[in-house]
């Protein structure tokens, strides 16, 4: 068998070198021969490290080929240092199995010759076609690319080219060791790229197929695009990191913008240390159209409950407003103040506060006159305060106020000391009514300073009377009674429609305002569409039914307020493991409710009244009372009198004849004589039944003739 020159060559240097390389530093210390055995290691040295340092294939083979030469200065400098042979003949061993390995592996000629030659007596081989010079793998192009995208190429073609695709560029983003950019394209020429997945190219990496990302790519200069290309992001350390410590930008994205307010994207994020809240301002593009908030998810995502009042969500266009309290603003107690219930140029005043924190606004007028108003409220859900503001507010913008409650109340008794009239009962509230009824007539005919009669009109100069407010509490219940309910009805409704034009406003306060309840359509109508009503507390099954018939749709009916606006005392799972009851829960929504401004019912906490000192503070100093001229008008119309009066003959119609005294007496009346001038009506009862009561009262009246 024939040996290669080199490897003999090599196999004889190794040889003849080993006993030199072992004498010459014993026997002759400042011998040349160690000076060159010391170059050499040196060079051997620098072929490691350009080795090293280069981004071409082969380095370890390199390393390896200058491996003698540093090993046998290694081996000079140790038997240059020992003593004699040093121990064990150590220097003699070393310099053998230097010898003894670069014979067995011969790292200069096995990596420098490109073949053996063929051994003596084998047979020719058969001759050959010169097979043509390969192609460059589409793969793995000559196109002097750096070294990521070449490792990147080698991945990709290992792991089968997902998609068809090549590997043009390979990026690394900064501070992200294991993030990076491809750009792709079809590894056949007019092919649309078309079976790439997110689960292949996580498998190819690694990761999870979360942390993959395709998006297409838009025709550059000196860049072609289209379908046939493709940018994937592979980005394992950016989402783990997006994971622990999200931007508030990539929070949103996140959380709310891929549910609960789909579609929008985050602006920016405003605390407000003093009112502790912080809101968060996004936006959905104009094309998507006005925002859908799903506000129970909203609520979750900001790890809160809904019920709890902390969270309030104000829609503007396109643009949204998150606002999230630390403690519930329905919470809170806002005290009323005259300042704050002093009208405004305009008429409007502070009745209480939005969730939001905006002041929530009434007024006492309208740009179509005196405004009437609608003060809807369960038994201790906050009526009789709200009333009560209403009632100071109007006496500051010197209004005439009176007040007319179906039923004795504590508050309301308060509050009529600041009126100029004030009286309880379902008589005394239909005498105020006939009297509103006769001032209609009485004003409509009252000439203002340039002697002309017009529409009141706050803004104009010259009118000859106060504007004029009445309140009916309870009013529903009045409007039931057997004897006066229908007149009352009737005269408010007619109120209603005609008061504002004389400056009369009609302010009425009950349990309901349903028309089955007694409440007559129209008047419904006047009083919605001329004031801005107020619903306190109302039960959680009655929210959809009392707000549709206040006109609002469907789709913007509110939810119901929950029961209470503290937050729910932690340790009930100690508590049922000790066997101890819960702690009883605040309820804490009175003058919690909705204003109704707007189609939106906006939540709001209505300003507070203390009852239990006196209401100075929130008055002003006299009352207002009617003109003169306005009160001898209704006296001689016998409608100005003490309205707490026992019904007075003829008041209310001619009077039965007596039993004894039959036909011959002229038909003399029991209580006086003819119909009172100013009784609007002459029955008690309708003719018409409007409610399933007033049905239930007609058969039981007909069933006792």
């Amino acid at each position: 068998m024939s040996v290669p020159r080199s490897v003999a060559l090599e196999r004889t240097l190794y040889t003849l070198a080993a006993p030199v390389l072992a004498a010459a530093p014993n026997l002759v210390p400042d011998s040349p021969v160690n000076a060159v055995v010391q170059l050499a290691g040196a060079a051997g040295l620098g072929g490691w490290f350009l080795a090293y340092k280069s981004d071409e294939a082969g380095a370890g083979r390199k390393i390896l080929r200058w491996s003698p030469l540093v090993a046998a200065a290694a081996i000079d400098v140790a038997a240059r240092n020992t003593i004699g042979w040093g121990p064990y003949c150590l220097d003699a061993l070393l310099a053998a199995g230097w010898a003894a390995a670069g014979l067995l592996v011969m790292p200069f000629s096995r990596h420098t010759r490109r073949g053996h030659r063929p051994a003596l007596g084998a047979p020719a081989s058969a001759p050959q076609l010169q097979a043509a010079a390969p192609e460059p793998s589409p793969a793995q192009p000559h196109d002097g690319a750096d070294s990521l995208t070449r490792q990147v190429r080698w991945l990709w073609a290992n792991r089968g080219m997902p998609g068809r695709t090549i590997v043009v560029k390979a990026t690394p983003h900064d501070g992200m060791p294991n993030d990076l950019s491809l750009l792709l394209r079809a590894s056949e020429a007019g092919r649309a790229i078309s079976g790439l997945k997110e689960d292949d190219i996580a498998a190819a990496f690694g990761v999870d197929v979360t942390d993959v990302t395709i998006t297409e790519i838009v025709r550059q200069a000196g860049r072609e695009g289209g379908p046939a290309w493709r940018e994937v992001h592979v980005t394992p350390d950016a989402n783990d990191r997006r994971r622990r410590t999200p931007t508030v930008h990539e929070w949103w994205a996140d959380r709310i913008a891929s549910g609960p307010v789909p579609g929008s994207q985050f602006v920016k994020e405003v605390r407000d240390h003093a009112r502790r809240v912080t809101h968060y301002i996004a936006q959905v593009p104009d094309e998507a159209g006005e925002p859908r908030v799903n506000q129970h998810a909203l609520a979750a995502a900001l790890k809160t409950k809904y019920d709890e009042g902390r969270l309030f969500v104000t829609v503007d266009g396109n643009q949204i407003l998150v606002s999230l309290w630390d403690s519930s603003p329905l919470a809170q107690v806002f005290p009323a103040t005259r300042e704050l219930l002093t009208p405004d140029k305009d008429g409007r005043w502070v009745t209480g506060f939005l969730g939001n924190g905006q002041p929530a606004r009434n007024r006492v007028y309208t740009d179509r006159g005196a405004a009437h108003g609608l003060f809807v409220a369960p038994s201790g859900g906050g009526k009789t305060q709200l009333m009560g503001l209403h009632v100071a507010a109007d006496a500051l913008f010197g209004a005439v106020v009176w007040l007319a409650a179906e039923a004795p109340d504590e508050k309301a008794a308060k509050l009529g000391e600041y009126t100029d009239r004030y009286g309880v009962g379902a008589l005394y509230m239909i005498r105020l009514l006939r009297a509103l009824d006769a001032l209609m007539e009485i004003r409509g005919e009252m000439p203002w300073e340039d002697g002309r009669v017009h529409d009141w009109d706050p803004k104009l100069p010259g009118c000859p009377y106060r504007m004029l407010s009445a309140y009916l509490d309870e009013f529903l219940s009045a409007a039931r009674h057997g004897d006066y309910g229908a007149e009352i009805m009737d005269l408010a409704e007619k109120v209603s429609v005609k008061g504002r034009k004389y400056g009369i406003g009609i302010k009425v306060a009950g349990q309901s305002i349903y028309v089955q309840d007694g409440f007559t359509q129209l008047l419904c109508e006047n009083l919605r569409e001329n004031c801005i009503p107020v619903v306190l507390k109302v039960a959680p099954a009655k929210v959809g039914a009392m707000f549709k018939a206040l006109g609002i749709p469907s789709d913007n009916a509110p939810d119901p307020l929950p029961r209470s606006f503290s937050p729910e005392e932690a340790g009930r799972i100690e508590r049922v493991m000790r066997g101890e009851p819960e702690p009883p829960a605040d309820s804490n929504t009175g003058g919690a409710g909705w204003i109704v401004e707007a189609k939106q019912p906006e939540v709001l906490r209505t300003l507070l009244m203390n009852f239990k000192k006196s209401l100075d503070d929130y008055f002003p100093d006299t009352v207002a009372t009617l003109t003169d001229y306005e009160i001898r008008e209704l006296q001689a119309r016998d409608l100005w009198f003490d309205w707490t009066e026992p019904p007075r003959p003829g008041e209310f119609g001619p009077e039965p004849d007596d039993e004894e005294g039959g036909d011959d007496d002229g038909g003399a009346a029991k209580k006086g004589g003819g119909k009172r001038r100013g009784s609007s009506k002459p029955a008690a009862r309708r003719d018409t039944v409007t409610s399933p009561r007033q049905a239930l009262e007609a058969i039981k009246n007909l069933s006792s003739l």
